[in-house]
């Protein structure tokens, strides 16, 4: 069964957290500073296409392989490993699993700007991981929702590579989406 492809309609992203993104630790930003800001972050905005794909997989059980634990999911291959998503997921009965992109458009609007404006480029990278960020909680609430109406509750994003879920899990998740195929999301080796 593929996963339900939902385009969100996202028209802010939170300046504070794009500040974040660029390393801001509360110099006093100019005026000037602060306009390039938000005319690249409008951009972005115009640019950005934010999808995501999201499934629920019930929970076909747990091992322990070498000490760690490992949540398997049915009709998968994807594994959830380590001690801080077994704990994470304790007591689960199913999993929404999620992935999200800005489009292409902002991929496209950053190469460009890598050729004209260096300094374009690092913002709207900041702009579009924000952008990411509320694409996420928009697939997280199409979960939550879906959750409810099986009378669960849901619990907490959880990526790979927090804790100790191994960052090596994001290609079969994206695998388990069919997220290359249906959201041109493609890993790079780094």
């Amino acid at each position: 069964m593929p996963g339900a492809v939902e385009s969100y309609v996202i028209d802010t992203v939170d300046l504070g957290e794009v500040l974040r993104y660029l390393g801001y630790s509360g110099q006093k930003l100019d005026g000037e500073l602060s306009a390039r800001i938000d005319e690249v972050v409008a951009r972005c905005l115009a640019v950005g296409r934010p999808r995501g794909v999201t499934r629920v997989f019930d929970v076909e059980g747990t091992s322990e392989e070498g000490g760690v634990p490992v949540l398997r999911l049915s009709g998968t291959s994807l594994e959830l490993a380590g001690h801080s998503i077994a704990s994470h997921l304790d007591g689960a009965v199913a999993v929404g699993v999620l992935a999200v992109t800005a489009g292409m458009g902002v991929e496209a609007e950053l190469r460009r700007l890598s050729l004209t404006d260096r300094v374009a480029q690092v913002i709207l990278d900041a702009a579009g991981s924000a952008l990411v960020e509320r694409a996420a909680d928009a697939a997280e609430a199409s979960l939550v929702a879906q959750a409810a109406n099986r009378g669960l509750y849901c619990g907490k994003r959880f990526s790979p590579g927090y804790g100790d879920l191994p960052l090596e899990t994001q290609p079969v998740l994206l695998t388990t989406l069919d997220a290359g195929r249906l959201l041109g999301i493609t890993l790079s080796d780094s």
